[in-house]
């Protein structure tokens, strides 16, 4: 008999339970790496995939038989919120997102209009809904939106950046509108994080990507109350919350200390030390996505490394320190399921 929901080897990680074998899954596992979602996109942009539910639950899906991940995470995108914002969404080939009317005056912040997840993103939803009950019963589906941060940087600087000046200019010079403006995220995010509790996510990732460009300082005063806030919002869903970004090594306690089930790390940070660092909560990560890109020998030999400073310990869900690469190959996926699971 399969198991049932909560008691999936993913879930009781997230609860810091024992578990036979290490949970794994990968984040950006359904994209575009895999031969089948490649073919999808010969037919559909990326806004027409995340738009029509059945095709956005069909993607969640892909990774699922051919990777033999221990957890679904729903396709989307993190910046799908801005539509509703008015703030304009495209993507240009080979450049990524683009913000067709970015925030650059403290007045456009209380310009924004009000956003509601369950009418405003219902897609998203109803995608959640159809991935859920047609995922296997071991296998839950994790929900996930982008931190008020990362959401604000994408806003303001107009698309990704390097250096984040704009970001860092406004957050300096209009400090009223941007505390203000990352008020308005951490509510929408949270309140959309527990919608997809609501429409059968049986986890919720907050991803704050780009948060690593900060010093600890301006974490701390400028971003903590704010994601603060919205894991509280989603945990009120009562489903485990994980709390990832990337860089955070310089001020990883303060980014556990806003919140989280679990912590999610890159691989800049030794696994035992950003364990040993951020207390008694279960962590995700944190292989190099590049390693992925690496001769067989290679690649295990970082995985068992990974494995190894987990120590086997209750609360260790394996994955990738960000996204897999769109280049990786699908059996260096396949191989790493393979020694998780096996160690």
């Amino acid at each position: 008999m399969p198991p049932a929901p909560d008691d999936s080897r993913f879930l009781k990680a997230c609860r810091s339970e024992p578990t036979d074998v290490t949970p794994v899954w990968f984040m950006r596992q359904a994209g575009r790496y895999l031969p089948e979602y490649r073919a999808l996109r010969q037919k559909h942009s990326l806004l027409e995939l995340c738009h029509q539910p059945e095709l956005a639950a069909a993607v969640t899906l892909q990774p699922i038989e051919r990777l033999g991940v221990d957890a679904a995470i729903l396709f989307a995108d993190i910046l799908l919120p801005f539509e509703p914002l008015g703030l304009g969404l495209t993507f240009a080939a080979g450049e990524g997102p683009q913000i067709t009317r970015p925030i650059r005056l403290a007045s456009e912040v209380l310009a924004l209009p009000p956003v509601d997840p369950g009418t405003d993103l219902a897609y998203v939803l109803e995608a959640a809904r159809a991935a859920a009950r047609a995922l296997p019963a071991h296998v839950p589906l994790i929900g996930f939106a982008g931190a008020p941060f990362t959401l604000a940087s994408y806003a303001i600087e107009g698309g990704g950046s390097r250096s984040f000046a704009r970001t860092k200019r406004f957050m300096y010079g209009e400090p009223a509108a941007w505390h203000a403006l990352l008020d308005r995220l951490a509510d929408l995010v949270g309140r959309y994080l527990a919608a997809q509790a609501g429409a059968g996510a049986r986890a919720l990732q907050l991803f704050d990507s780009w948060v690593g460009c900060l010093s600890p300082a301006d974490y701390r005063e400028y971003v903590l109350p704010h994601s603060r806030r919205a894991l509280e919002l989603a945990g009120a869903a009562g489903v485990p919350v994980i709390h990832f970004g990337t860089d955070t090594a310089t001020f990883l306690e303060d980014f556990a200390a806003a919140g989280g089930d679990v912590i999610g790390v890159d691989w800049r940070i030794p696994l035992d030390e950003a364990w040993r660092r951020i207390g008694a909560r279960a962590i995700q990560g944190n292989l190099d996505p590049a390693a992925l890109l690496a001769p067989r020998a290679a690649l295990a030999e970082r995985v068992r490394d990974v494995l190894a400073r987990a120590g086997r310990k209750p609360g260790h869900i394996f994955n990738l320190g960000h996204g897999v690469l769109p280049e990786t190959p699908v059996e260096a996926a396949q191989t790493v399921v393979e020694l998780v699971h096996g160690c």
